[in-house]
């Protein structure tokens, strides 16, 4: 299963509308998952026309995203277990955080897919892959625009980030 992962699109405060390489890489993946910070939920339902969408809110999004979409959510796609979340406070924290948030389920879940930060993270600690793709519309903290992909074949999981432009 092909993957893409994407956070912080905050359109349409950081841009009209989400770069072309999103929707190229959203028609080639199986699905997509959104680690939150759309701003409108209009952004949700444009990914959607191209791929199958799993969202969170973030602490940017207006009420209508946060009256659909969970706070976090854990998905299973093939054999593996991912938790998405956005994340909360100073980047130094996040993976504390998201830790915290997933406490009840930590041991089950293969990877944590997070965004706010805008910093992208492909690292392993402690057996779990915290991955957080970045924005691929807004620089701010970041040194690029990015967005992820996962490749995950039963348990195995590759991820990558992708720098745009």
């Amino acid at each position: 299963m092909r993957v893409l992962v994407i956070s912080d699109t905050h359109i349409p405060l950081a841009a009209d509308k989400l770069p072309p390489e999103i929707e190229k890489e959203a028609k080639l993946s199986d699905c997509c998952l959104h680690a939150g910070d759309f701003i409108k939920m209009e952004v949700f339902n444009r990914i959607s026309k191209w791929v199958k969408v799993y969202g969170v809110s973030g602490n940017m999004d207006d009420i209508m995203v946060k009256a659909h979409l969970p706070q976090k959510q854990i998905i299973e796609i093939e054999r593996v277990k991912i938790g998405l979340i956005h994340g909360r406070g100073a980047p130094s924290g996040l993976i504390g955080y998201v830790r915290g948030e997933f406490c009840e389920s930590f041991k089950d879940i293969d990877i944590f897919v997070f965004g706010h930060s805008h910093v992208p993270l492909n690292e392993k600690k402690e057996g779990k892959i915290y991955f957080n793709p970045g924005s691929p519309t807004d620089k701010m903290f970041a040194p690029y625009n990015s967005y992820g992909i996962l490749e995950i074949d039963g348990t195995d999981i590759k991820g990558r980030i992708v720098k745009i432009g």
